[in-house]
């Protein structure tokens, strides 16, 4: 029998913070906290619950249990810090801080963001942008970035650009929609560092 590997736990990140309830614009409790290996069952429910068009449109098969499993089990906050947001013991929303290991862009992450249909339009997505951004910064990145198909994810690049992404690239029919369509994939960044503490203040 194969001996799983340890949780690598806040391997980088201060996080201290968490968890952290905020308050949305319905008035809406929520509360954020890093995912734990023991979230994986409440994580596939929560995708289970995103619309398949949408889920088509991720980079992973979340809708299968095993790839849920796998996260789980290889948690790595240094590669990838999910903080997941919960009401009561059902997730809400999941944002994730991906970082590569090569050294020359190390210094560059990745942002992906998901918000349950019934919590959009709440500002849940902007906040979860932001707090990301902020553990990021606090702990010396100096670029994000973030994908969003054109005409598909309106929502997140609009809550993008409210926290301070500008589109810088367009990569034209690098994805294709349910009925093989081409759709464009608008890259954004954010620096930080400086600028984006000009910006949050």
């Amino acid at each position: 029998m194969a001996t799983e590997r340890p949780f690598a736990s806040s391997h980088i990140y201060r996080l201290s913070a968490y968890p952290k309830e905020v308050t949305l614009r319905d008035g809406a409790r929520v509360v954020l906290k890093p995912m734990s290996p023991q979230d994986g069952e409440a994580l596939q429910r929560f995708f289970l619950r995103i619309p398949a068009d949408e889920r088509y449109y991720m980079k992973d098969d979340v809708a299968s249990p095993q790839v849920i499993q796998r996260w789980a089990r290889e948690l790595d906050y240094d590669r990838a810090l999910p903080i997941l947001a919960w009401v009561n013991d059902t997730v809400v929303a999941d944002g994730t801080l991906h970082r590569t290991r090569a050294g020359a862009r190390r210094h560059v992450g990745e942002l992906r963001i998901l918000v349950a249909p019934e919590y959009r339009s709440l500002g849940l997505g902007s906040t979860m942008i932001q707090e990301l951004a902020n553990i990021a910064n606090e702990n010396g990145l100096e670029r994000l970035t973030l994908q969003a198909i054109a005409d598909k994810e309106i929502a997140a690049i609009k809550a993008a650009e409210a926290i301070g992404f500008g589109q810088v690239a367009v990569l034209t029919g690098h994805g294709k929609d349910l009925d093989g369509h081409p759709r464009d994939i608008i890259i954004l960044e954010m620096p930080l560092g400086e600028w984006f503490n000009w910006w949050v203040f």
